[in-house]
């Protein structure tokens, strides 16, 4: 296959491409390199893609129209997956413009790019977070999402709501995956992990909001980029559901799709697994849960299953290791 990736200097992107580059496929990766974080960390994924000869980076953003317009027609992608977004729910109350215009406009702009170059199949990230004050446990990709609790979750559900009336209008077959706070090597130094096991090396206390009683479904990254490259070959196909627990719609080839193991584990037996894997012990301050976050999450993984054949079953021990492994080698001074 021939895919566009938006993305691919992130960290799910650039595991996804590597994956699809691994197993023989092109990929024509899209990032604007935007200075959220370290742009040195985004720099060094793109040089770990650009070993592969059918890699195609193209530094731009997505409210460039005109060169997201002559990429596609030149290169004519079997597949669009779109990744790139501005993620973080805390992160949202501190720069909420930068939501709008990434995860809104720039998700209308890819839809469009889709509308012009009918791709077999277009996948996009979604979260968990979309699911708000449903109060569903575990969560289904049937629950209602009609209660945001966090302006990213709001534009998140607000690009799911375009790319269904964009699958119903241009019969373009779309798939929403939504992710269950994934982490492992290559990470986000914004997310909670990321930070603990700098703080940890470091010597530092971590703060731990929700005062302990947070969990969350916590997912591998190479368990999701398994489920994200099964999936492609899944376009829904409307009238033809698989089960009571499909949210296919009823007028539209568009599906949303959890993508998680279904077991939540409690945050205190994450900061554990970071504990034993650093070796050094770690301070905790308690600190009350954050405006826009949710206590607990636990996805239903039944759909992907039906689906894919597939699971997330990484255990946290394991992936935790895996991440500490590459952050003491990324960053060796630590």
């Amino acid at each position: 296959m021939h895919v566009l990736i938006t993305g691919t200097a992130g960290f799910i992107g650039f595991h996804v491409a590597a994956r699809l580059l691994g197993d023989g496929h092109s990929v024509d990766g899209v990032d604007g390199m935007t200075p959220y974080y370290d742009t040195s960390l985004k720099e060094a994924r793109h040089a770990v893609l650009q070993r592969f000869a059918a890699f195609q980076p193209h530094i731009l953003m997505l409210d460039d129209m005109a060169r997201l317009e002559d990429l596609a027609a030149r290169r004519q992608p079997d597949v669009i997956i779109h990744l790139a977004a501005q993620a973080g729910v805390r992160h949202s109350l501190e720069q909420p413009r930068a939501y709008l215009e990434s995860n809104l406009a720039g998700t209308f702009n890819i839809l469009e790019l889709a509308r012009q170059v009918a791709p077999r199949h277009l996948l996009l990230a979604s979260t968990s977070s979309i699911y708000g004050a449903s109060g569903a446990v575990p969560s289904r990709e049937t629950d209602r999402t009609d209660h945001p609790l966090s302006l990213y979750a709001a534009t998140k559900k607000g690009a799911e709501d375009m790319a269904h009336s964009y699958a119903h209008l241009w019969r373009i077959p779309i798939t929403a995956f939504r992710f269950f706070t994934v982490y492992g090597p290559w990470g986000r130094p914004d997310m909670a992990y990321f930070k603990f096991v700098r703080a940890a090396l470091a010597g530092q206390a971590i703060e731990v909001f929700g005062h302990g009683r947070m969990q969350r479904d916590f997912t591998y990254v190479d368990d999701l980029v398994e489920a994200v490259v099964r999936l492609i070959g899944c376009p829904p196909v409307q009238g033809a559901p698989i089960g009571t627990m499909d949210s296919l719609s009823p007028v539209a080839p568009y599906r949303a799709v959890n993508i998680a193991g279904g077991q939540s584990v409690p945050l205190l037996d994450y900061i554990d697994a970071i504990e034993r894997s650093v070796g050094v012990a770690i301070t905790r301050t308690m600190v009350p849960m954050q405006k826009g976050d949710v206590e607990a999450t636990t996805a239903s993984p039944a759909l992907l299953k039906a689906l894919t054949g597939f699971v997330p079953t990484t255990p946290v021990s394991r992936g935790v290791q895996a991440f500490v492994d590459w952050y003491r080698g990324f960053y060796p001074a630590t």
